[in-house]
């Protein structure tokens, strides 16, 4: 994907809040890309990866409603690295086409690519010019997402042991929004982000 003259790529643990930032942008102006949702379009029925899939893990992979079942897949990959590799080699190469595609088309002042294993992957910190990290601590990361996804702290102990470490993505980020708790101070925080997007976007040629 070519790199934009200027774009933000937004990431962050689970529940962090990331979905929250990335809609208060969006509401003053910034072109949201969301690969998550990306994702989930491509795997919900119809989905460009739905068949792919299908041929891949075979139709108990596929839900009575046509998409993906997650639960089951999200069993699977988890204690299969192979499978988890094959998974990825159906998904990436298509969210990364869906990815530009939403890039050319998506109106705003500058793009926001929302990438959730944005550190991880490597390849996105050198394509957007500034990365922002929506940080909290770990123990409001489990808080939030028991609450939200009926996981036990076990659950989502082990789903974030598989992402990168809250210390690694703060070593990445050139921005920082710290999201502990108080999501009153949120719309603040991103009206003084976004100015600074907005006069960083100014100095750079548009194309």
């Amino acid at each position: 994907m070519d790199k934009k003259p200027f774009s933000v790529g937004l990431t962050g643990g689970i529940g962090s809040g990331k979905s929250t930032v990335a809609d208060l942008f969006g509401a003053r102006g910034a072109a949201i890309i969301d690969t998550d949702r990306i994702a989930h379009q491509l795997t919900a029925a119809d989905g460009l990866a739905i068949e792919p899939i299908r041929q891949a893990f075979g139709a108990d992979f596929i839900g009575a409603d046509g998409a993906l079942d997650r639960a089951r897949m999200r069993e699977a990959v988890f204690t299969d690295p192979e499978r988890k590799k094959l998974l990825e080699s159906i998904l990436h190469p298509l969210i990364r086409q869906e990815t530009e595609h939403a890039a050319r088309t998506t109106p705003g002042d500058y793009p926001i690519f929302v990438v959730p294993l944005l550190v991880e992957s490597g390849r996105w910190v050198q394509r957007v010019s500034r990365v922002l990290v929506v940080d909290c601590p770990e123990d409001v990361q489990i808080r939030r997402v028991m609450q939200r996804s009926q996981l036990s702290e076990e659950q989502v102990r082990a789903i974030m042991a598989t992402q990168t470490s809250r210390e690694s993505r703060l070593a990445a980020a050139d921005d920082i929004l710290l999201n502990d708790g108080d999501t009153s101070r949120l719309p603040a925080l991103v009206d003084t982000l976004h100015e600074r997007y907005l006069a960083l976007a100014a100095q750079l040629p548009q194309g």
